[in-house]
């Protein structure tokens, strides 16, 4: 992986929590830092996954959008874990996401976004696509990496053809199984 490059990977439903899980192991084997924005799944249900499968949480971050959204309430605090309202609430991840690379500046560092697709559900793909050019130009200009998680065929193509261009390389899961 190049130290700035900005991957958007494409998997199918029923793959993309394996593709994350192999993405993390990937990236921490590598000796990256690794930010997890997740908006698909909550950040205790990723830890239990990356630990069964022996990836070591020491260089792993989230900014998890689901946990509180989802409980009603504050979770406990969690060691290099923000917690953000909901999903949509772009301003929010925005900060987490900048405040976490600052603390991460001068590392190696990814940032893996969790996924793009389940961001839909939220917003609107204008909104999405204006919040992953703004973080796609955060990773540029910090010479960060940076993956974006996509269900292919859960996505606008109009939006994914934006998103295409805000990366260097577009992997397509099914298509290089």
């Amino acid at each position: 992986m190049k130290a700035h490059g900005l991957y958007l990977i494409m998997s199918s439903p029923s793959e993309i929590r394996n593709k994350n899980r192999e993405l993390i192991g990937k990236v921490v084997s590598e000796d990256y830092y690794v930010l997890v924005v997740t908006t698909n799944q909550p950040s205790d249900i990723l830890k239990k996954n990356y630990e069964k499968n022996g990836i070591p949480l020491d260089r792993i971050h989230f900014v998890d959008t689901v946990t509180k959204y989802a409980m009603g309430r504050d979770p406990l605090p969690a060691k290099n874990c923000w917690f953000v309202n909901n999903p949509a609430n772009l301003t929010d991840i925005g900060i987490a996401i900048t405040q976490t690379l600052q603390v991460l500046e001068g590392k190696k560092v990814c940032l893996l976004f969790d996924s793009v697709s389940s961001m839909l559900i939220y917003l609107s793909s204008q909104n999405i696509t204006k919040f992953i050019h703004f973080v796609t130009n955060k990773l540029r200009i910090l010479n960060f990496a940076g993956i974006f998680l996509v269900v292919e065929k859960g996505i606008d193509p109009d939006v994914l053809d934006q998103l295409k261009s805000f990366v260097d390389v577009v992997v397509d899961v099914q298509k290089t199984s």
